[in-house]
């Protein structure tokens, strides 16, 4: 059965690792990737364009299907070795949440909807996977549940 999630990231961090087929999640860290399995959906939420600035992107920016294989470090330079997992990201066009926000369950029209987002990554339902695959006009098999 395959899981659904949803990570958090900087657009420009994100659209590094769409254009190189892998992503990151929490600075690096090893210990959530390590939940995501080969199989599983992953969509990436970005909060701003670049980390740092308050632009108010507020925006779905890549999806995908977690490949094979096991969470493995990449050298970015500088001695940062941060752990990350290969992804056949689809193609697809970023997104607001906004005008979704009424039609997914873990935001459920909520005031406080960016709550769970601080976590940088957090499962969702097949549901709403499926919600943010269509407004992104994601060309994509989704995983059958």
């Amino acid at each position: 059965m395959s899981a659904y999630w949803i990570a958090v990231a900087s657009a420009e961090h994100v659209r590094r690792g769409r254009a190189s087929g892998f992503m990151q999640v929490n600075h690096g860290k090893a210990a959530p990737l390590r939940r995501v399995k080969p199989g599983d959906g992953i969509v990436y939420y970005s909060p701003t364009t670049i980390l740092g600035e308050k632009d108010g992107l507020q925006a779905f920016t890549a999806i995908g299907i977690v490949r094979e294989g096991e969470p493995y470090q990449g050298d970015m330079g500088g001695g940062f070795t941060p752990f990350r997992r290969d992804v056949e990201w689809a193609k697809a066009e970023e997104t607001p949440i906004k005008p979704l926000l009424d039609r997914l369950h873990f935001t459920g029209g909520k005031s406080n909807w960016g709550y769970q987002l601080r976590f940088g990554l957090f499962e969702i339902e097949d549901h709403d996977f499926r919600v943010i695959a269509e407004a992104m006009g994601a060309k994509m098999a989704v995983p059958a549940n």
